[in-house]
């Protein structure tokens, strides 16, 4: 696990950016704290962060060049079955070798092979690599996008690296990309390949890219599909015993490592299956949970407690206080370098930073819901699509429950909430219904927000054309397109984004069996049913498992990663909100946001009636925090 920068020159103007490369490369010091090291020619920079996982010792130190010196690769992530493809190198190839790592393996069959290698690769990764005989450079992103791989490019130059701040630090123009902060504004994050400045992308997953003094390529190696043939035809028991063998599998490969291993425990299905299947195959393992001591709706320690005591884990509950988290809170807004307002990425920070006291790499149950179809935006979608009596008096009831109370803070306005959100969903079509099931604001509640002079320069059909491509596969016939949306659009710029940021800030890697390519496209090969119906969401999953996990876990309602925003906003954090970041004065002088909807959010928070405004301000702090650090002056 590393992080990785470099530069392209296109011309002499543009060779300025390699000279910068050491700075760029020093502000992904968290990425890689154990080493960091350069590689230049007159036209091409490549810098390299290290966290050693894979061959500890100085000879799997990167950049790492061929013995005939043609080619030289910064690699980020990890290739769970590179022993398997090193035994495709020669005697000759494999004599060469000067390290047991997983990146020279990928270098040496990339000699060999260029782009044909990349479809052969099981794991995740962004990698660069330098071809001195072609004078060029090719950019690589693993299939589902675990790993960010941004860059930058004009006439001048080209630039990349792991993180926006290192690319800031190349010197590219800071010129904001206003169409995307509406939508933002929306989802509370920014959906790729899409990036709040100008000039700014992201590598799509799946995709290389070269560039050359010719110009810029994008290809495509990997695409998943809603139904590889392979696994379609199988029955629920022997699907059942397909997905127990695979995840074992994904498990097994993810334990390879030279350093300290553990795994998250929340006691959810997700990360405790993920420790029933790794306790098969390495024992006294390290697992973690957090606990809230001043917040039981939060709490789920007593459940990951019944697993770690059924497969004798050596388990660590970090039981905090409000006290214990709100100290974290500027640490986790400094780490981000482009807006992104998953609150939840609070907790998955603190739980990355005491984790990482213990060991370097955790796995996780990231991706099953996704994967699987476990939210309650799945089950209420199901629902949706059987029509009957029921759905029929929830939305004739839309006037009245527009009128409840809504909150995520506790149960029954919680319901309210999620009644009020099915009820408006009954009305738009399977697509603007996914979109708005996606999101906490509508378009227009978004636009509202925006001071008038920053409205005159977002083109709705830039944001329309945006939301029709996150959304456009959604046909209404076949389920599995809602999850393959989810995989493109959720998973891949929310919560991918969310892990790999707060872990990274505490140079710890995760990894994530439920995202293995296998596993992913065995569940796509299988009919929705199996992963869905009227009474279970992720129907598969918990079914597969059963017999290793406590029944405890069962029949209780799905707890998300949160954490008691709207408490902390009223009282712990209003002055942060009140007196700097959204005071009435600074918004005014900024110029982007309407001050009079601001005060009227404020004013919503502290009602009996605050719905989502907690999370509207959250996405609201975090841009504030933001420009104040990368865009002011």
């Amino acid at each position: 696990m590393c992080g990785i920068s470099g530069a392209f020159a296109f011309t002499d103007n543009g060779k300025a950016a390699l000279h910068t490369l050491q700075k760029a490369n020093d502000t992904l010091l968290k990425r890689g704290p154990d080493s960091g090291s350069l590689f230049s020619t007159e036209n091409v920079a490549l810098g390299h962060r290290r966290l050693s996982i894979i061959d500890v010792s100085c000879a799997g130190d990167q950049p790492m060049t061929t013995p005939d010196g043609r080619f030289t690769i910064v690699f980020n992530g990890e290739i769970f079955n590179y022993k398997e493809l090193k035994s495709r190198l020669s005697s000759t190839e494999q004599g060469s070798l000067r390290s047991t790592s997983d990146t020279e393996v990928f270098l040496f069959l990339y000699a060999r092979l260029k782009e044909a290698v990349f479809p052969l690769l099981r794991g995740f990764f962004a990698a660069a690599i330098y071809d001195r005989d072609e004078e060029s450079v090719m950019l690589v992103r693993d299939r589902f996008g675990k790993k960010p791989l941004l860059y930058y490019t004009d006439e001048d130059h080209f630039c990349f690296a792991s993180e926006m701040k290192a690319l800031l630090s190349l010197g590219i123009k800071r010129e904001m990309n206003w169409a995307l902060l509406p939508i933002y504004l929306q989802l509370n994050y920014i959906p790729q390949p899409h990036s709040i400045l100008q000039g700014v992308k992201k590598v799509p997953q799946g995709h290389f890219l070269k560039v050359s003094k010719e110009g810029v390529s994008l290809t495509p190696y990997y695409t998943l599909s809603l139904h590889p043939e392979k696994y379609s035809a199988l029955s629920y028991d022997e699907a059942k015993e397909g997905l127990v063998n695979l995840m074992d599998e994904a498990v097994r490969l993810r334990l390879i490592a030279d350093v300290p291993l553990g795994a998250f425990l929340s006691g959810g299905i997700d990360s405790s299956v993920v420790v029933a299947l790794a306790s098969r195959h390495t024992q006294h393992l390290k697992t973690f949970s957090i606990g809230y001591k001043d917040n039981a709706f939060f709490d789920e320690t007593r459940y990951a407690k019944l697993v770690a005591e059924r497969y004798k884990t050596d388990h660590t509950v970090f039981s905090l206080s409000n006290n214990d988290f709100l100290e974290h809170v500027h640490a986790v807004l400094d780490y981000i370098d482009e807006p992104f307002a998953d609150s939840s990425a609070i907790p998955v920070y603190i739980l990355s930073y005491y984790t990482r006291k213990h060991v370097t790499v955790a796995l996780s149950g990231d991706g099953g819901d996704e994967v699987f179809a476990g939210y309650n935006k799945h089950g209420a979608e199901w629902r949706m699509r059987q029509g009957g009596l029921l759905n029929g008096l929830v939305k004739a009831g839309y006037p009245l429950l527009s009128l409840l109370p809504k909150s995520r803070n506790n149960p029954l306005t919680n319901k309210f909430r999620q009644l009020h959100r099915f009820s408006a969903g009954g009305r738009l079509t399977a697509a603007d219904r996914y979109w708005q099931w996606a999101s906490f604001n509508t378009q227009q509640q978004a636009m509202n927000l925006l001071h008038p002079n920053i409205k005159k320069q977002v083109s709705k059909s830039v944001i329309e054309g945006i939301q029709a491509s996150s959304t456009g596969q959604i046909k209404g016939q076949d389920y599995n397109e809602v999850l393959l949306a989810d995989m493109n659009l959720v998973l891949l710029s929310d919560m991918l984004i969310k892990v790999d940021l707060m872990s990274m800030a505490n140079s710890l890697e995760i990894r994530s069996p439920f995202l293995d390519s296998e596993v992913v496209e065995f569940a796509f090969g299988l009919p929705s049913e199996y992963k869905v119906d009227g009474s279970m969401k992720k129907r598969i999953v918990q079914d597969a498992f059963r017999n290793l996990l406590p029944e405890e876990l069962y029949n209780r309602p799905k707890q998300g990663f949160e954490i008691p925003l709207l408490g902390w906003f009223r009282k712990e954090l209003w002055s942060l909100i009140n007196d700097d970041l959204l005071e009435d004065n600074f918004v005014k002088e900024q110029g982007v946001f309407d001050v009079t909807a601001i005060q009227q959010l404020k004013k919503q928070l502290h009602s009996s009636n605050p719905g989502d405004s907690h999370a509207t301000i959250w996405a609201l702090v975090v841009f504030q925090h933001w420009w104040k650090r990368y865009m002011a002056g």
